[in-house]
C-alpha cells in the first residue's frame, strides 16, 4: 500500500496572520494617499478603512482617532525617520559639501518623491484650523529637521569649511529650495510654466551647488 508523503511544515505564517500583521501598514499607507488628496478635515476614517480594505471598527482596533492616524502617518513617513538620518549624518565621512548635496539629493528620493511630500502642504493649508496637529507637525518634522540642518552647517564651520554663520536664518536659506520643491510638487503644473521639461533631480542639483557658493570659504 503505498505511503503518503509527509506534509512539509510551511515556513510562512497563516494567510490571516500575515493578514492581520499587515493591517497598520496598509492603512497608513491608505491614509496617506487620502490625507494628500483631499485634505485632513476632508478625509473620512471610513474611506480610509474602504481603501485599505477592511472595516471602521478594524481601524478603530490600531488608531482610536483620525488625529491619531495622522500622526502615525506622519511619523512612518517623515518623523520617525530621523534617529536614521541623525546617524547617516554623523557617521558621513565626506566634506561637509558633500554631505549638503547628500542631504539634497537623498531628501528628494526618500521623501520629495513621494506622497509624503503631499504632507507639508496639507499642514500649510490646514494648520490655522487644527493648532494640535499643527504644534505635532512642528514638534516632530520641523524642529527635527532644522536641527539636523544646523547641526550640518556647524559641522561645516567646525571644520573650517564654512564661513561663520548666523545659524538661526542660515538654516532657512538651505531648507528653502527643498521647501518649494515640497510646496509646489502637488500641483507642479500651477508652479512652473513647463512642467513636462522640468526635472526636480536637476534642481536639486543646482540649488544646492548654488546654496554651497554661499556656504563655503573662499580660498585666498
Amino acid at each position: 500500500m503505498a505511503t503518503l508523503p509527509p506534509v512539509l511544515e510551511s515556513s510562512e505564517p497563516p494567510r490571516r496572520g500575515r493578514r492581520k500583521e499587515a493591517r497598520p501598514g496598509e492603512l497608513l499607507d491608505a491614509a496617506l494617499e487620502l490625507f494628500v488628496e483631499k485634505g485632513f478635515a476632508a478625509t473620512r476614517v471610513n474611506e480610509v478603512a474602504a481603501r485599505a480594505g477592511v472595516s471602521k471598527g478594524t481601524l478603530f482596533l490600531y488608531f482610536p482617532s483620525k488625529e491619531d492616524l495622522f500622526k502615525a502617518v506622519v511619523r512612518k513617513n517623515i518623523a520617525g525617520r530621523f534617529p536614521e538620518w541623525d546617524l547617516e549624518m554623523e557617521t558621513f565621512e565626506g566634506t561637509s559639501s558633500e554631505l549638503v548635496q547628500y542631504c539634497f539629493q537623498t531628501w528628494w528620493e526618500r521623501v520629495g518623491s513621494t506622497k509624503a511630500s503631499g504632507l507639508g502642504k496639507l499642514m500649510l493649508s490646514e494648520a490655522n484650523n487644527f493648532p494640535e496637529i499643527a504644534e505635532f507637525y512642528r514638534r516632530e518634522v520641523v524642529e527635527p529637521g532644522h536641527r539636523l540642518f544646523r547641526r550640518i552647517l556647524q559641522r561645516g564651520m567646525d571644520r573650517g569649511e564654512f564661513r561663520p554663520l548666523d545659524l538661526d536664518h542660515a538654516v532657512y536659506l538651505v531648507l528653502a529650495p527643498l521647501m518649494f520643491l515640497m510646496f509646489s510638487q502637488p500641483s507642479l503644473s500651477l508652479c512652473i510654466p513647463n512642467p513636462d521639461t522640468f526635472s526636480a533631480q536637476e534642481y536639486i542639483r543646482l540649488q544646492a551647488e548654488n546654496v554651497l557658493q554661499g556656504l563655503c570659504v573662499r580660498p585666498t
